[in-house]
């Protein structure tokens, strides 16, 4: 009876769960392997190609199913949505496809669509390589995607190959990404120990305006707090004008724009998240072990390492997981404070929803990022004897 009442209080839960972050999730990464603008926009012109080879000739009848297709994808408001697609592997060929559609329209009766007509307004509309990447996205499935977001690709033999050295840029920023936010957990934690461990030792009056400290950039906006760290950084800002007053250095440093100014924002923004996980678990371990070891003979630094630090080890993983996971999802502060080679990865992916609408991409980019998540949240985990999941 007791069993089925906790199920009921948590159906409501599991439901909105499912309809407003399973599903829409899911949605969204099927993207990356979705075929559907080319086989709805050139239905004929694939049925055609169906069983050619890139290696062969062009087939002749392929160009008036092709001119039919154009036409109707036209009318049906379909055909922009299969250039840009096809774009991405033939370049330029999104306006080739929409004039010749305004060319095949504004032909006169009687007109004969064959490879001569497409010649004169593109050749590129005759050659292998374009109907061999047509006959790619025939759907309703495909891989391209994922291959783009792992800098790969299908050559026209339709062998997978890494693209060309200026065009591979996803892995490079993955890794990128993967640093900053090693990078950011690393001081994250080498800044919060101390604070939380400070919180267990002190009066609990004054452990609660502590905690107010840390929990204050909770109260204010993220943007706000990006934008501070904007002003504070920069070449005539606080930190720049102590330092020189203090006479610690001759000239500006440049702190924004850049590496630094990304960690050190990020690092003020994560802060909190890793002294919580911290102090919930540094509270609960007795202060008389360390006693207890001390009077037993060991040092400070070797009581720490050996009684104090391995009861920590819980906190220590979930608040680097919690901490590294934020991270890597990071797009507002990277986007104010660093650089152009300091973007990650998410920049990407809300550069293509929202400025070049490749949600496909946008789709294997994040599914990328979500699979990198999960293999070194599993490998922490692992490595933590499972501390990674619990705090207790």
């Amino acid at each position: 009876m007791l069993t089925r009442q906790r199920t009921a209080l948590l159906l409501p839960l599991s439901g909105f769960l499912l309809v407003f972050f399973v599903a829409p999730l899911v949605w969204l990464l099927s993207l990356a392997v979705r075929e559907a603008e080319v086989p709805r926009a050139l239905p004929r012109t694939l049925t055609v190609l169906q069983s050619w080879q890139a290696g062969q000739a062009v087939p002749p009848t392929v160009f008036a199913s092709m001119a039919q297709d154009l036409r109707e994808a036209r009318e049906a408001s379909t055909l922009a949505d299969a250039a840009r697609r096809l774009n991405y592997e033939v370049n330029g060929v999104r306006s080739t496809l929409m004039r010749a559609a305004r060319e095949i329209e504004a032909a006169p009766a009687g007109t004969v669509f064959d490879a001569a007509f497409f010649n004169t307004i593109d050749p590129t509309l005759t050659e292998r390589e374009f109907f061999a990447a047509v006959q790619r996205a025939h759907g309703p499935v495909s891989g391209y995607y994922l291959l783009a977001a792992f800098d790969l690709a299908r050559n026209a033999q339709g062998d997978i190959e890494r693209v060309s050295a200026a065009n591979r840029i996803y892995v490079d920023v993955l890794l990128r990404t993967l640093g900053i936010s090693a990078s950011v957990t690393l001081l994250c934690l080498l800044l919060g120990f101390p604070v939380a461990m400070l919180l267990t030792q002190v009066t609990e009056k004054t452990a609660d305006w502590l905690m107010i400290l840390v929990l204050l950039p909770f109260w204010t906006s993220l943007l706000v707090r990006t934008a501070a760290w904007v002003v504070v950084l920069q070449r005539e800002g606080m930190v720049n004008s102590l330092l020189m007053r203090l006479g610690f250095i001759s000239e500006p440093l440049t702190l924004i724009y850049n590496r630094t100014g990304v960690l050190i924002a990020m690092t003020h923004v994560l802060l909190p998240f890793m002294i919580l996980p911290l102090y919930s678990v540094l509270k609960g371990i007795p202060s008389h072990y360390m006693r207890a070891a001390a009077s037993l003979g060991a040092p400070p630094l070797i009581a720490f390492f050996r009684v104090y630090l391995p009861m920590a080890a819980p906190a220590i993983a979930a608040g680097s997981v919690m901490v590294f996971i934020l991270a890597m999802g990071y797009y507002i502060t990277p986007a104010l404070v660093g650089g152009g080679s300091d973007q990650m990865l998410s920049y990407f992916v809300a550069t293509y929803t929202t400025d070049t609408g490749n949600w496909g991409l946008a789709s294997a980019l994040g599914l990328m990022m979500l699979l990198t998540t999960l293999i070194l949240y599993a490998v922490a985990h692992k490595l933590s004897g499972g501390r990674a999941l619990s705090m207790g």
